[in-house]
Parts: structure tokens; sequence; C-alpha cells
């Protein structure tokens, strides 16, 4: 087994080769490769498999008890600096391998079927294979500076993909949102990794932590300096994985294709956040500071998250939302400690997320053939009702991955869901309330989604509704009617209007409704949902906690003698009282949702209208994007004009100052340079004249 890590390096380097040839042909022979689509997405996917394969073989040999192996070159040298680069292959990089490349893998099957139209199907797959070569290097990294390398190359490629349509200004604005909201954070990764050298002297995860606390302990810098670096790391993670108050960015990326909404949500960039913290835990750990911010972020992200995605009718944005709920759990549990719990819900998260989104996208698929191209129609929930009788293996596997982010026993999300209520309720009960009340949040809004997506009767031909979606369509456009307007019902948005706004298919043609009803997604498409149903399902089986093999897998041997005691001492009362009480919220959530869009019982419009402060703070989001519209894109613009006003008065008039004084002298000088010899003597009489006098005088 030995030679399979010798050849690790292959992982990351096997997608980048075919994204690097594939985009050199659309550079070079853009007309002759974008023919052969069929065979430059078999050429991608292939080496994406390999990668796969040696993940897998990575992760058996692991798991067999091969010691963690580490590779490493000079990369730079300059007197006792030394720059190594290479790459590591433990229990936790084998682990995120294998996640990453199983569900890069199957996006890009899905993707076949998806983008089978639109004409920007090559270079979304070398986009594609660039995104996943890139988050699988963040992965092997052995050091926080490779880390930052591959860390930018993953907010490189999400710009790419969730700009991938370009020429529409919402995805143009989104990818935009997205950069720019990541770049503070990032600033503040990059800050964090130089004092964590200027203090330390190294890159290493696990050195820094040692010596800083060493360092803490014995007086070479002070705890709020450590507590500092710390805050500044944990920046990264909380841009990248959507923590309040840097998650605007993630509902807006659902501008971009749905295969690659599906791989950020999923495996690759919102997961490089927590795995970052993970990889960190021996610098976070240390200082209890630190561990209650992130405890605390991860605890209102997950609330602010759900609450938000009960209102929103879109399909993809709910499950967006939804994502970064879940992505507060598994930082939530970070910060008490939960390591192992918070790592376990990111691995079942990958599968049934990646799953729901990819069954959103066949949902539009659908959709797409009845109602045209505009997401206005397309995604919005409120047109759509009854599909499981059109589409039933998507509805199906849309309900298992339902079932298991509501944490309902056996599926996934309940074993690693209850696992970081368990270590949260032990930590801090508060935080556990917290947890406990967003699950219960949770499912209501998940079967929402389903019931309004799946069950009922088939709405997307009533033209009462779409003359609705129409009329607020056309209010967020900013065209308000008053007193003897036309009725919203008769107006059409004008075509450049349209062009800028309009939320067109995943598939790029120019599109006309063909048919009554929606139809089942071809099998590129419904493969990929029934594989990622599987490990929905069954995968959380690995970390039960009275048998739990993912814990002892994934915990530093360090810490295995106190799990280890901890599994000999299981409390069954506690665990089915615990589960008892997550899956009881869960299931009154269930119930309200099928009391109010299964058989329409309670009447949601009438309880909206009684909360209507409360609603409307939901479906503006918590008005984070009106805050930061004000406090700063406002105040950025009007920074820049005084910093300009400054720019043009002071420094531009100094310059232009000091050009005409140059200018003056010099028109004055030039007349005392007229070469005769007795005007010379002239000016040094005066001279010596004046200066006897100056001297007489004083």
């Amino acid at each position: 087994m030995e030679a399979i890590y010798q050849y690790a390096w292959l992982i990351p380097v096997l997608p980048l080769a075919g994204a690097m040839i594939v985009g050199l042909g659309l550079i070079s022979f853009n007309q002759t490769v974008n023919h052969l689509r069929q065979g430059n997405s078999i050429f991608i996917v292939s080496l994406l498999g390999t990668a796969m394969v040696l993940s897998f073989g990575l992760l058996w040999s692991q798991i067999q008890g091969h010691p963690p192996y580490y590779q490493s070159i000079d990369w730079a040298a300059a007197g006792d600096f030394h720059l190594t680069m290479g790459y590591t292959i433990d229990h936790l990089s084998a682990l995120m391998l294998v996640i990453v490349t199983t569900v890069a893998f199957l996006v890009m099957v899905y993707t076949d079927g998806y983008m089978a139209h639109d004409p920007g199907y090559v270079r979304f797959y070398a986009y594609l294979s660039l995104f996943s070569s890139s988050m699988l290097g963040l992965v092997i990294s052995p050091n926080l500076v490779q880390i930052y390398v591959f860390w930018e190359l993953v907010g490189m490629c999400s710009y790419l993909l969730i700009g991938f349509w370009f020429d529409r200004q919402a995805a143009a604005d989104a990818c935009q949102k997205a950069f720019v909201t990541n770049r503070v954070g990032d600033f503040g990764l990059l800050l964090g990794i130089l004092g964590l050298y200027w203090a330390t002297g190294s890159f290493d995860f696990v050195t820094t932590g040692d010596r800083l606390q060493e360092l803490v302990s014995t007086g070479g810098i002070s705890s709020g300096l450590a507590l500092l670096f710390a805050i500044m790391i944990f920046l990264g993670p909380v841009a990248k994985s959507a923590q309040v108050p840097l998650h605007v960015w993630l509902p807006d990326a659902m501008e971009g294709p749905t295969p690659i909404s599906a791989l950020i949500h999923a495996a690759t960039m919102v997961a490089a956040g927590v795995f970052l913290i993970a990889r960190m835990f021996p610098l976070f750990e240390g200082i209890p500071a630190v561990m209650n911010v992130i405890a605390w972020t991860g605890a209102v992200t997950a609330f602010v998250g759900a609450t938000t995605a009960i209102t929103q009718n879109d399909i993809k944005k709910g499950l967006a939302y939804s994502t970064m709920s879940q992505l507060g759990y598994m930082v939530m549990a970070m910060g008490v400690g939960a390591y192992g719990a918070g790592l376990f819900h990111l691995m079942t998260h990958a599968f049934f997320k990646a799953m729901l989104f990819l069954g959103s996208g066949a949902v539009i698929h659908g959709m797409e053939a009845v109602v045209g191209h505009d997401a206005t129609y397309a995604q919005d929930m409120r047109m759509m009702g009854g599909l499981r009788k059109f589409m039933p293996l998507t509805a199906l596997t849309f309900f298992v991955g339902t079932l298991a982010i509501c944490g309902i026993p056996p599926f996934a999300g309940f074993w690693s869901k209850d696992e970081i209520l368990g270590s949260v309720f032990a930590a801090n009960p508060l935080l556990w309330v917290i947890g406990w009340g967003t699950a219960g949040i949770t499912a209501f809004y998940m079967f929402r989604m389903y019931f309004t997506t799946f069950e009922g009767s088939f709405r997307g031909n009533e033209s009462a509704i779409r003359h609705q979606l129409q009329a607020e369509k056309l209010q967020s456009l900013g065209l308000a009617f008053g007193p003897g307007a036309m009725d919203p019902r008769e107006l059409t948005v004008a075509p450049e209007t349209s062009h800028a706004h309009q939320a067109h298919s995943d598939h790029g043609d120019d599109h006309h409704p063909h048919s009554e009803f929606p139809h089942e997604a071809p099998i590129s498409m419904t493969l990929p949902l029934l594989i990622l149903a599987v490990p929905s399902a069954l995968i959380g089986l690995v970390g039960m906690p009275f048998n739990n093999y993912f814990e002892a897998f994934i915990h530093p041997e360090t810490m295995a003698a106190v799990h280890e005691a901890a599994a000999a001492e299981f409390d069954w009362t506690e665990f089915l009282t615990m589960a008892g009480s997550s899956v009881g919220i869960g299931l009154i959530g269930i119930s309200l949702a099928i009391l109010m869009y299964l058989t329409h019982k309670i009447d949601p419009g009438a309880i909206a209208a009684k909360i209507q402060p409360l609603y409307q703070l939901s479906k503006n989001k918590w008005y984070f994007d009106e805050v930061y519209e004000v406090l700063f894109i406002r105040g950025v613009r009007r920074l820049a004009r005084q910093v300009m006003e400054v720019d043009y008065r002071v420094v531009d008039g100094l310059v232009n100052l000091t050009g005409l004084v140059t200018l003056i002298t010099g028109e004055g000088l030039k007349y005392l340079e007229n070469g005769r010899a007795q005007f010379y003597a002239l000016i040094v009489f005066g001279t010596v004249l004046g200066l006897v006098i100056l001297s007489t005088v004083t």
C-alpha cells in the first residue's frame, strides 16, 4: 500500500491536467473543442474518476491503520527561513478526499444531462475540473501557506462558476458579491497566518498551536494577541462557510448553474471552512475564548439560516439557507470541542445536500418544459405542486434527503445532528436550546418545501399564479404602480430589462414551453440522485454513538483513550432522552408543515399576517443586505468620493503648484541668462551692495 501514498499527489493533479488541456484547447481551437462535447466530458470525468479510486484506496489504507504519510520539498529558502510544499495523507485528509471526489464525480455525471444544450458545456466542465482540483489540493496541504494558495484558487473558481452566465446581470453581480465578501475573510486569514508565523516561526498546523500555547504560558506574548491571531484565522472559515455576518454571498451564488450549486454547497467551497477549523483545532482548543466565539457564531448562523429559509419560495435559495444553517451546526460543534461530531455531520451533509440540490435541478429541468426558462416561474415553488406523479424518482430521492436533513432515524442526518446536540448540551445548555429549536424549524421548512413541490395538484398552468409572480418580478425591478397605471397583468418586461434580470434556464438556449406537465429527468441526472440516496440513508450507521466507528477513525490518537472510555460508559438513558427530544421537535415541525401545506387545515397566510414584523424579517433575510448597503456600499462610495476630492484638490493641487512654481521661476530666470559680461558684473555688484547694506543695518 505504500506505493499508493507516493502517487497521492496525482489526486489533485489529474483534474488539474484535465482542466488545463481542455482550457488550452478552448483557447487555441475553440470551435473544434466545442464540437467534441461528449469527448471532453468523458475525458474530464474519467480523470476525476481515477482520482476518486485513488482516494478510496487511501481511505481504506488509513482505516486499516497505516500511519499518516507526509511528503515535502523545499519550495523557497532564505537564510533560516524555509518554506516547504508537499502533501499529507492522514485520517482527516483521506476522508475529505473521498467526500470531494465522490460528490464531484456524481455532479459531473449529472452535468452531462443538465447542461446538454448549453453552449458553454465544455467550458463548464473545465471549470468544474479546476474547482475540484483546487479543493483536493487544499485538503492534502501540509501547512498554512499551501492551504492559503489553494484557498484562493477555490475562491477564484467559485467566482468563475457563479458568474458562468456572465452576460446576465444577476449572475455578474452574484459572483462579484461572493468574491468581495470572501476577500474580507481571506484578508483576515492572511493576517492571521502572518501573525502566527511572526509569533511561532512556523506554518505547520500542530506546531503553531503548541508553540502559541507555550508562548502564552511563559509570557512570550499576551493572551490577547494570541486571541487576535486565532480570530483572524477563524475569519477565513466565517466567509468560506457562510457564517454570520459574512454569509450574504451564499444565496446569491444560486445564480450559477445548479450542478455547481450542489458542488459549492455540499463538498467543496463551504466545506473548506469547516475543514480549516478542523485542521487548526490544535490552535483553537488551547484558547477558550476563541472556542466560545466559534460556538456562538455557529449557533447564530444555524438559527438565522433556518428562520430565513422558512419564507423562501425559490427552491434553490431555500436549500442555500438550509446549507447555511447546517454549516452553523458543524461550526457550533467545533466550538464546543466536538471535533468528531462536526466532521461526521460534514460527511453526512455532503451526501444528502448534494442530492437535494441535484434534485432541485431535476425539478427545474422538468418545470422548464412547461413554464419556460425564466426562473421567476421555473424555480418558484408556488408554480410547482404534484410533481411526484410526473417525477417519481426525483420525488423519492428528495424525500430521502428531506428525512435525512430533518434528523429522522435511521437516516444519516439523525446520527450526526444528534451527536452534535448531545455534545452541545454537555458543554452549554443555552447553545443546545438554540440548536434544538433550529432542528424543529429545519423539519418545518424542509417538509414545506417537499409538500409544496411534490404533493397536491400541479399549479404550473394556473394563470393567476403566473400573473402574481409577474407582478412581483416587475416590482422587484423597480416598476411601481400608482393610480391610473396599467394592470400589472397586462405588462411585459422590456427586452433590455429582461436580458439584464432574467434568470433563464441552465441550458442557455432560447426555449419555449412545449408540454402541459413536467417530465422526469434523463438517466444521466436521475442515476446520481439514486446513488446519493444510498449514503444519505445509510452512512450515518457508521457513527452510531454506541458503536461509533467514525469517531474511532477520525479522532487524533491523543484523544483515543478518552473516547474509548466514553464508549465503555455509554448511557442509554441519556442517549434516548437526547435523541427523543431532537426527533420530537422534528416531528412537531413536520406536523405543522403537514397541517399548513398538505392538508391545508391551517392557513399560513393568516399566521403571517398576525406576525407581520417577524414574517418580513424572515422574508427580507434579516435585512443584512439592506444594512450592508447603507453601512458599507454607500459608506464606501462616500469615502471614495471624499478620497477623490482630496486626491484632486490636495495631491493633484500640490503637484500642479510645483509645476507652476517651476514654470514661473524658469520664465523669470531665463531673462538673467543673456550672455553679456557687463550684465553679470552688474548683478554681482548689486548683490555685494545689498549684502553690505544688510550687514550695516544689522
